[in-house]
């Protein structure tokens, strides 16, 4: 989880030798999906879409900035929402339920550095629908994936410009294809959990030989 919902690490300082997260700076580096180049790049046809945008959430919080983001640009194009708050969502059903849709509204529910979670590489990018992303700033989601994959809410003075401009993707076949092009070249691989972090786990103890470290302030580390 991020750092709004990881309590009580400043009671962990100097208790534990490594770091293993979805940052790029953990001593095991486990993210939550990436990208990788095939052998053999296979010509990708998107499925066809008869939806406009699509959000999946379970924790609803109305505090949270994704819900109130998402309360001022339900006013100005229609979002289908499940989960919580919205209509009901068959276990294990996300992506294929979204692969019906455009877009997806891959909104994080705190923003942190490289905190990209499965919204972004399982409900989006699995299901082939353009994600509209809230989370770290552009630049940061730029280092994981390509500049013309995503649409981020920063890019858009408000909520209705944001509306506004995936009205004009839904009529625009062309310019909406284009935030396919990068799958020319590259797949997506959601991680597992836990079964991936072990075998991280194993192959950076096997490689670290007589390493030392100790992780002296675990809440400053992580909270930066």
């Amino acid at each position: 989880e991020s750092p709004s919902h990881s309590p009580g690490l400043r009671g962990l300082a100097g208790l534990f030798n490594w770091t293993m997260s979805y940052r790029r700076d953990s001593d095991v580096f486990v993210p939550y999906g990436y990208l990788y180049a095939p052998p053999t790049p296979r010509p990708f046809v998107p499925p066809r879409k008869s939806r406009l945008v699509a959000w999946v959430i379970s924790n609803w919080n109305e505090e949270h900035a994704r819900v109130r983001y998402y309360r001022q640009l339900k006013e100005h194009l229609p979002i289908d929402v499940y989960g919580a708050r919205g209509m009901a969502l068959l276990e294990g059903s996300v992506v294929k339920t979204v692969s019906a849709y455009k877009f997806y509204l891959a909104f994080e529910n705190s923003q942190h550095t490289d905190y990209i979670t499965e919204k972004l590489w399982r409900n989006a990018f699995a299901a082939s629908a353009v994600p509209v992303v809230l989370g770290p700033r552009r630049a940061n989601y730029e280092r994981f994936i390509p500049a013309d994959s995503f649409i981020h809410v920063d890019d858009f003075p408000s909520p209705r410009l944001l509306a506004t401009y995936l009205k004009f993707l839904d009529k625009n076949k062309p310019s909406y294809r284009r935030y396919f092009a990068w799958r020319n070249k590259y797949e997506v691989h959601v991680t597992s959990f836990w079964d991936e972090h072990y075998c991280k786990v194993c192959e950076a103890v096997r490689t670290a030989g007589d390493q030392l470290k100790t992780v002296r302030n675990l809440a400053s580390w992580f909270e930066s």
